[in-house]
């Protein structure tokens, strides 16, 4: 496929790089591309970024199918632009494809658009430290219908946005709410790809949790509400003793590619982590036993997020002494040694544009 350009005649002013937040600012343009079951996937283009304009039947509005990824770009020290990880995206996006019943990309075809999409809007890459460029490539269900069906018509689009640090805690531990009185996902449903449903539905309880100075909730799983799942936005890691411990996949936790690279980068340092089925009883006998040495969290947004404070029924704990702790501070100057250049990750990690 021919990919289009049309680049802007009016760029937008750029945000000061030390007041960026999260989602509020987005970049001059955007990748857009059609999909319809005769053509298939067709009319690959970067233009202004815009509204997309959809019926009110639009199905997306009314059935929830759509799916997303997130992914960043960096600024190095050299001005050069790197992505990290970005073919696992674009790999895990095709995964929600098919479990969503939406026709999969040409993953080396979407990358390639991204790097020049990247390339266009090169002047939004923020370069002060903890800053990046936040990557949201989103499909959505576009059939004018209403009725209960896989639509046939779909939208992929790549939008850029400039960001600081996901929680406004920054890199500071933070309070977690464990929750059993609401479920996010079951085994056998969609809690380990990443659509828009999954998201809604966690919402209630996370807004319970910000009531009560919690910044996020952990989720147990959805049969018996005894064992850990994930944070609303991240996977989770607890240090009990010497191991490190993170829920195994089950098919209702997300395969998160930075717990991914917490996994590999410990292997690497020869400190396996354990994946397996942890209760939240376990977790607390473990702080009572003086036991449970930390607890952080991974994900592309926060990147390694320590854990401070966990309230579960009427117990809050505090973990270690309420900082940050030694795994998560390596596994978070590791991580973000990496994406901004100043180390080397595993072959295939970094991209350049």
């Amino acid at each position: 496929m021919e990919l289009s350009i049309q680049q802007t005649d009016s760029r937008k002013a750029l945000p000061d790089e030390n007041e960026l937040t999260f989602g509020m600012i987005f970049s001059d343009h955007m990748f857009n591309m059609d999909y319809d079951p005769h053509r298939g996937w067709c009319n690959p283009r970067i233009e202004p970024y815009q509204p997309i304009v959809m019926d009110p039947s639009t199905m997306v509005l009314h059935y929830g199918q759509s799916i997303f990824e997130g992914l960043k770009a960096f600024k190095t020290a050299s001005g050069e632009i790197r992505l990290f990880r970005p073919q696992d995206n674009f790999r895990r996006f095709n995964l929600s494809a098919e479990r969503m019943c939406i026709p999969q990309i040409d993953e080396a075809f979407a990358l390639n658009t991204l790097k020049t999409l990247l390339n266009i809007d090169k002047r939004w890459v923020p370069g002060t430290a903890g800053t990046s460029l936040y990557i949201r490539p989103t499909i959505i269900a576009m059939d004018p219908y209403i009725g209960v069906r896989a639509s046939y018509t779909y939208r992929f689009f790549i939008i850029l946005c400039p960001v600081g640090a996901y929680y406004k805690e920054g890199f500071n531990p933070v309070k977690i709410l464990v929750t059993d009185q609401y479920v996010r996902a079951v085994r056998g449903g969609t809690g380990e790809v990443k659509t828009a449903g999954n998201y809604a539905a966690s919402l209630y309880a996370g807004e319970e949790a910000h009531r009560i100075g919690f910044t996020q909730v952990l989720w147990l799983d959805g049969v018996e509400q005894k064992y850990v799942e994930e944070v609303g936005s991240m996977n989770i890691f607890f240090v009990i003793d010497d191991e490190i411990i993170t829920p195994a996949l089950s098919g209702s936790i997300l395969p998160g590619i930075t717990r991914d690279t917490v996994i590999e980068l410990a292997a690497m340092w020869g400190k396996p982590v354990s994946q397996r089925r942890i209760g939240i009883n376990e977790v607390f006998d473990a702080h009572h036993a003086g036991r449970l040495k930390e607890v952080f969290g991974a994900g592309t947004a926060a990147v390694i997020s320590p854990v401070g404070e966990i309230k579960y029924e009427d117990e809050v704990v505090r973990v270690g002494n309420g900082g940050v702790g030694y795994w998560a501070n390596k596994f978070f100057t590791a991580i973000t040694d990496i994406q901004n250049g100043s180390e080397e990750g595993l072959d295939g990690w970094s991209v350049t544009l």
